[in-house]
């Protein structure tokens, strides 16, 4: 399954909506992809799955990419 992880880019950092970034992860499950992310130092706010119609619609992004982490 691949996720859509919305982060801050540091732990310490406040959520700001302006500074969210986001990142796509092929995962399990959500807890699988907050430990494969853990050791990255993200503030993560929310992790959620992608399919169907959704996923087809982020593939057309040109900045869609699925983190490889192995």
């Amino acid at each position: 399954m691949i996720f859509k992880v919305y982060f801050q880019q540091s732990i310490n950092e406040v959520p700001v909506r302006e500074n969210t970034k986001t990142i796509y992860v092929e995962g399990e499950s959500v807890r699988d992809v907050r430990t494969k992310i853990a050791d990255r130092g993200f503030n993560v706010e929310f992790v959620q799955e992608v399919k169907g119609a959704f996923l087809e619609y982020e593939k057309q992004n040109e900045d869609f990419k699925v983190l490889e982490i192995g």
